[in-house]
């Protein structure tokens, strides 16, 4: 026979399974989410927005070489002063520099780890088909190899116009001297050149695409139109970037 102290008194043992789940921490979901390629499409999606942005400011500061001296180093000196009356110099353009940094970093680590993905799932040695070809453009079938060309060239351009590394006649806080004195060098303008060439390619195909990584389905008509928007904005962009090194080449200014 029972005895009926020992069911009052034994503990009812829910099963695991059974038990309620214990909310999981912020970092342990963003973790979650950017293992999925859902995720990492998402990241990368958003953290190639910020870059956009920041390559747009950067183009309208740097295009001021076009007014003079005078305009080019107050940019720069103005860069260097953000948040004057509150923090020492430099320290707000650190936060834009890490913040960058941080977005760069992201961006490339997802852009390789999808590749890789969709590698493996499409099966080790396995060319695209024909149809598949056709579909893919130019600019997404160079997706990785632009983007590895711009961020090489980071690091030159930070060697060449910001530590003087590659400019023998390098002028630190004179930026108007030293990206003539660059631009001057045909080598270092053909440099330019090729980025220039790459980074528009690499903005083409994921201004176009970055609807698709958030999940739109847009119809054939805004297809087209996010087509022409993306080549407008990507050619402007590259444009504007290739007209300097030009410009000084040509004697128009410098």
């Amino acid at each position: 026979m029972t005895d009926l102290r020992t069911i009052e008194t034994t503990p009812i043992r829910t099963p695991r399974n059974d038990r309620p789940d214990k909310p999981r921490k912020p970092w342990r979901r963003l973790l979650s989410l950017y293992s999925s390629g859902v995720g990492r499409k998402y990241v990368m999606a958003l953290s190639g927005l910020a870059i956009v942005g920041f390559v747009i400011v950067h183009l309208v500061g740097t295009l001021k070489i076009f007014l003079g001296p005078e305009e080019t180093n107050a940019y720069g000196e103005a860069l260097r002063n953000l948040g004057e009356h509150l923090v020492p110099p430099k320290h707000v353009l650190w936060i834009f520099r890490i913040g960058l940094i941080a977005a760069f970093s992201v961006h490339i680590h997802a852009a390789f780890s999808l590749d890789r993905r969709n590698r493996k799932a499409r099966g080790a040695g396995r060319r695209l088909s024909r149809q598949e070809h056709i579909a893919s453009t130019y600019a997404s079938r160079t997706m990785l190899w632009s983007g590895v060309i711009v961020g090489l060239f980071i690091i030159f351009h930070l060697a060449d116009l910001t530590w003087g590394a590659t400019n023998p006649d390098f002028v630190h806080g004179d930026a108007y001297a030293n990206q003539i004195a660059s631009f001057q060098t045909p080598w270092i303008s053909a440099i330019y050149l090729v980025a220039v060439g790459a980074l528009s390619m690499h903005l083409f195909h994921g201004l176009w695409s970055v609807f698709q990584s958030v999940g739109a389905t847009p119809t054939a008509l805004d297809e087209r139109s996010k087509r022409r928007l993306a080549m407008a904005v990507s050619g402007g962009i590259g444009v504007g970037y290739a007209s300097m090194p030009i410009a000084v080449l040509t004697g128009i200014i410098g």
